[in-house]
């Protein structure tokens, strides 16, 4: 069963999977409990238009994806600060625009791209020592920040407005949370692929959701959601002769099943979940609102 150990593309592909494993989830959770899950496909296909962009450019396709996904995120920001729209408004239109840049851009290139389609469904087993390295320091970024900012990014979950009133400087903490969000994505680009990769963002976070109440345990029970799910998925894949993004994302898909099957959430208790809820948000703002006045 080990025999692939041997192989040195796929300890690199082991590594990928732990690495995005922890990665997306982490970041997911707090997409799920701000209402933002959708971003993620918003950015997603932001980021494969500039993959697209620079293969027609001869430009490196993952910075392009980078600086599409941080221009589409930030244009996606003003819209729904100054545009009158809600989040889900302005993702939709930047969605669509992106998707047909990328249709452009392709149908602009003078051949047809094997490498261009590999972004769009994703194979981990072709990650390089390069891809590797860039999936680590995204992911020790990521929980630095996520660690640095984790109260105020709990508190702007639960009530920005009271984030808000509270002194919390909301509007730079949840730019750079959407920074993050565009390095995860980008660099689960490869492993995953353009149209899954924000299911491993939201789907492990959802399964954990059913779960818990508390955000730390539910973003524990997210990675080890997302670990399981990608390393599972990357095994099945290799001896199965199957599709490694699908197959990951087919198995967050089985988890999150099963996760609500056992939910305690299910049983009759609605009000004292509510009051469990309800009891973490005032934690926050406890914690949240002396240390601001202080």
């Amino acid at each position: 069963m080990f025999d692939f150990l041997q192989y040195d593309f796929l300890l690199r592909s082991l590594i990928a999977a732990v690495a995005v494993g922890i990665l997306a989830p982490t970041v997911g959770v707090f997409l799920v409990l701000r209402g933002l899950s959708f971003i993620g496909a918003g950015i997603a296909h932001a980021a494969f238009a500039g993959v697209t962009f620079g293969f027609l450019t001869g430009l490196n396709p993952l910075l392009m994806a980078f600086i599409f996904s941080v221009l589409s995120t930030g244009l996606i920001d003003l819209t729904e600060r100054y545009g009158d729209l809600k989040y889900d408004a302005a993702i939709g239109m930047f969605f669509a625009l992106t998707m047909a840049l990328a249709i452009i851009f392709i149908g602009l290139m003078q051949s047809y791209n094997t490498e261009v389609m590999g972004y769009l469904f994703g194979n981990i087993l072709s990650i390089t020592r390069l891809d590797i390295l860039a999936i680590l320091l995204v992911t020790v970024f990521t929980l630095v920040y996520v660690g640095g900012v984790f109260k105020e990014l709990h508190f702007i979950a639960f009530d920005e407005q009271l984030a808000r009133a509270s002194g919390i400087p909301v509007t730079p903490i949840f730019s750079g949370f959407l920074l993050v969000t565009s390095l995860t994505i980008v660099v689960s680009l490869k492993s995953v692929g353009v149209i899954l990769v924000f299911a491993l963002l939201v789907i492990p976070a959802a399964a954990a959701y059913q779960l818990t109440h508390r955000i730390g345990v539910m973003i524990t029970w997210a990675m080890i959601f997302g670990v399981f799910s990608t390393i599972a998925g990357m095994l099945l894949s290799y001896y199965l002769d199957l599709p490694s993004g699908a197959t990951i994302v087919v198995l967050n898909s089985l988890v999150f099943g099963i996760a609500r099957l056992f939910s305690p959430k299910k049983k009759k208790c609605e009000p004292a979940a509510l009051d469990a809820m309800e009891r973490e948000r005032e934690k926050a703002r406890q914690e949240e609102v002396p240390s601001q006045t202080t």
